[in-house]
């Protein structure tokens, strides 16, 4: 399917009765390259999950592609074109790499896991290894490559090049880049690389303590030294 807007209006959500993040509203178009950008603690990764229905709503609307989905389940987004790749992994250590591929292909044919070969090389070289004999960068590289190959409209995600070499991270984020180029998905990323987010990005919202507190362009923040310092920290640029 092809990319899909989105679009968060007044959202609060967070675990029982705590809320994590507090009346966000973001519109993402179709096809754009969104950074959500903060410190350690402020609501990323709970953004995240949220979208994702892996949290408790306390009020606001989600919208995909028009769809309204703030109370669907999980699978039910992942139907409508969710794609989630959270910090965890959350790989099937017990299956093959092919195995967890396959999990992801959905309704497409297995031959497709040709594609998470060819963007990752090292998985057809362990495509038998058990998920949990896999290093932390190959469990990252699997988790990404099987929900791309669900071919989701909206793709979240959560600090992918946590634990990949740097030849790999430039990699990624090149082909996260002509995916959106392509129109086939919008890209939502959380990333503590803040310039390979920046670099990456066409928009930015920086969260603190579970709200909005910049949003712009990448260049806008780049020039913007006191939010820099005030919102991600000194020297965040690296």
């Amino acid at each position: 399917m092809p990319a899909a807007p989105l679009e968060i209006t007044n959202l609060s959500a967070g675990y029982g009765p705590t809320r994590v993040i507090e009346d966000i509203s973001i519109i993402v178009p179709a096809g754009t390259r969104l950074a959500v950008l903060g410190r350690n603690g402020v609501g990323k990764t709970s953004l995240f999950a949220t979208l994702a229905g892996q949290t408790r709503l306390h009020s606001g609307e989600i919208r995909l592609d028009g769809r309204v989905i703030s109370r669907s389940p999980s699978a039910e987004r992942a139907r409508h074109g969710l794609g989630y790749v959270p910090q965890t992994r959350d790989i099937f250590p017990t299956l093959t790499v092919e195995e967890n591929l396959f999990v992801g292909l959905k309704a497409r044919p297995k031959s497709a896991v040709t594609e998470a070969y060819e963007m990752f090389p090292r998985l057809r070289e362990r495509r038998s290894n058990l998920g949990g004999q896999l290093s932390g960068g190959e469990q990252q590289m699997l988790s990404t490559a099987r929900a791309i190959l669900g071919k989701p409209s909206v793709l979240l995600l959560d600090e992918p090049l946590e634990g990949l070499a740097p030849v790999i991270c430039e990699e990624l984020m090149a082909a996260f880049a002509a995916l959106a180029r392509s129109g086939e998905m919008t890209i939502l990323l959380v990333e503590q690389r803040i310039q390979s987010a920046l670099d990456f990005a066409e928009r930015v919202v920086v969260l603190e303590r579970g709200r909005i507190a910049w949003q712009g362009t990448p260049s806008e923040l780049s020039g913007d030294q006191e939010a820099i310092n005030r919102l991600l920290g000194v020297g965040g640029l690296h």
